[in-house]
């Protein structure tokens, strides 16, 4: 796995073995962060469910002023630590060792990015129904295009979905009705 582009473009980053993680393939990475190339600039982000931290690292790449990360798994979180490490960037960032459900709330970024295992459908209705009620200004959430997510969450409403192969990401913004 790489950074796709900007001030960390083509750095390596190290990932976790086997399949209990799956990260973010680089082609909807960079479909991702093309769309939001004209809004992150100076943002604070926050990567939900970070694992190796590679969307985190791809937003202070492209120009976020901060990333705050969080992730339960410690084998995730000393991957997360040495990929920060390798690029020298621990200063711009935050990271948060617990369950981002319970913690999400506590954080109040520009842009949150949730990308709950696959397989823990609840993760994504339950953060959802979180940030719904915060409202952040963006939330970015990536999931199987086999599983739909809701129109709605609180105030948040969908208004965009990126799809690549198998996977897709929602953006969600603040409903003004």
């Amino acid at each position: 796995m790489r950074v796709i582009g900007g001030e960390f473009g083509s750095r390596r980053l190290k990932t976790l073995p086997g399949m209990a993680t799956r990260p973010t393939p680089d082609r909807l990475r960079e479909a991702l962060f093309d769309v939001l190339a004209p809004r992150i600039a100076g943002k604070v982000f926050l990567d939900a469910y970070a694992g190796s931290g590679a969307v985190g690292i791809e937003a202070l790449s492209r120009g976020a002023a901060r990333v705050i990360f969080i992730e339960k798994s410690r084998a995730a979180l000393r991957v997360l630590h040495e990929n920060l490490a390798a690029l020298g960037i621990e200063p711009r960032v935050t990271v948060i060792a617990g369950n981002a459900v319970t913690l999400l709330a506590r954080h109040l970024p520009d842009m949150v990015f949730l990308d709950p295992p696959y397989q823990q459908e609840g993760e994504y209705g339950a953060a959802l129904k979180v940030l719904g009620d915060v409202a952040p200004g963006l939330v970015l959430v990536q999931h199987s295009a086999r599983m739909p997510l809701p129109e709605t969450a609180g105030q948040l409403r969908r208004t965009r979905v990126l799809k690549q192969g198998d996977n897709c990401v929602t953006f969600f913004e603040v409903s003004l009705l």
